[in-house]
């Protein structure tokens, strides 16, 4: 069952020309992920399996800063789900935020969404929260994926 994305979200998406089989390889291991989502932040760890702890860091006001959390939902060739909060007491959030990552074949292909979704459970600061993060996304991470699957 697809987990269900909030009314606040960030979603950004690309179609790769490939089957879901195809496309799902790339998450089959942490280097592999690497190899497309560590753009821009650094991936330290993704186990692709319901309960793996996920480890990422960005640089932010001079310093490295920790963020992660464990995948909450898998379903092979369709969907990983994540919770995502900052690991630094002073940026952490009330309740961790999730990510979403989704495959859907379409026509012989796939379109790979990234939501990065719940911000409507940070209660008054969601807005703030949401905007922050939609002008800060793009779709890198998708792009290379597309350029490492369809090589």
């Amino acid at each position: 069952m697809a987990t269900v994305v909030g009314p606040l979200h960030v979603r950004r998406s690309v179609l790769i020309h490939a089957h879901p089989q195809r496309v799902w390889q790339e998450f089959s291991s942490t280097e592999r992920i690497r190899s497309w989502f560590g753009l821009g932040h650094t991936l330290h760890e993704l186990e692709p399996e319901v309960g793996g702890r996920s480890r990422f860091s960005v640089q932010m006001d001079g310093r490295e800063r920790f963020f992660g959390g464990e995948v909450q939902h898998l379903e092979p060739m369709a969907e990983i789900t994540l919770t995502s909060n900052w690991e630094d007491a002073d940026m952490a959030f009330a309740v961790p935020t999730l990510w979403t990552i989704r495959l859907t074949p379409i026509y012989g292909h796939t379109q790979v969404e990234i939501f990065h979704h719940g911000f409507e459970r940070l209660g008054a600061d969601a807005a703030d929260l949401l905007e922050g993060y939609e002008s800060g996304w793009d779709i890198k991470h998708l792009e290379q994926l597309r350029r490492i699957v369809e090589s």
